[in-house]
């Protein structure tokens, strides 16, 4: 954890009190090779050294119990069939690999547009390993108002493309996990960085597909190091548990 998830997170938790509103925090831990106990711990305890509270979590439990996303796999497989019933997904073999040698045009910090290899597929070799992509709706303008940044319009099929809901390892992908735990817990609003601004026009064609009612969205500023590049992971001096070590005050940092 650092600090630009630590502005992003404080963000979260003013605007929950300025509405009235409660703030949930939820463990998203699908990554299972990345994802230990250990690190749970020490994501709890870095948050509430910088002041943050939360009324309900995997610490303290709450109504919309488990608040881990290993703990929800049923969620998303009913979310899945749904999608699946309804035709807006398909199977997908590529590879990470298969689609960057396909892309040519450069994509910057998103994922590149997939090139619709799968697209008309129904079906796949056994034994083959394979995701499931939804299809979007080419040429559709996707907009929404952002709390901070204002009306935003990405083109579907343009500034992304079919992306995938389910991974290979039998895992959901995070466009999909989100939209159902926000969905389920009664989200009001998500408030996260704008490097996801394109990751909400997604996840608004999936509120749209599983006919759920979508949240409001607040995209906050990226906090960036001193070359201008978003802080992350390799920015160690950064993060939480050294300014703690180093005897920063969590009043001064916020």
């Amino acid at each position: 954890m650092h600090l630009g998830h630590a502005r992003t997170f404080w963000t979260a938790q003013e605007r929950a009190r300025r509405q009235g509103g409660e703030l949930i925090l939820r463990n998203e831990d699908l990554d299972r090779a990345r994802c230990r106990p250990e690190f749970v711990a020490a994501m709890i305890e870095d948050l509430r050294w910088f002041g943050l509270g939360w009324s309900e979590g995997p610490d303290c439990g709450g109504p919309h119990s488990p608040y881990d996303q290993s703990g929800r796999m049923a969620f998303y497989r009913a979310a899945l069939e749904r999608l699946r019933a309804g035709g807006y997904i398909y199977p997908c073999t590529c590879s990470r690999k298969d689609i960057q040698a396909a892309v040519a045009a450069p994509h910057g910090d998103d994922e590149p547009v997939y090139p619709g290899t799968c697209r008309d597929r129904t079906e796949v070799p056994a034994g083959a390993q394979f995701s499931w992509r939804f299809r979007v709706p080419d040429g559709e303008v996707i907009s929404f108002a952002d709390g901070r940044m204002g009306r935003q319009h990405f083109m579907a099929g343009r500034d992304f493309g079919d992306f995938v809901v389910w991974r290979p390892d039998g895992v959901p992908a995070y466009q999909l996990a989100c939209v159902t735990d926000d969905a389920a817990m009664g989200i009001t609003e998500v408030v996260r960085g704008a490097d996801l601004l394109a990751s909400t026009a997604r996840q608004l064609l999936l509120y749209r597909a599983l006919g759920l009612a979508a949240p409001a969205f607040y995209h906050c500023e990226l906090v960036n190091d001193e070359t201008g590049r978003r802080l992350a992971k390799r920015h160690d001096s950064l993060s939480l548990k050294a300014l703690r070590e180093r005897g920063e005050r969590a009043e001064s940092l916020r």
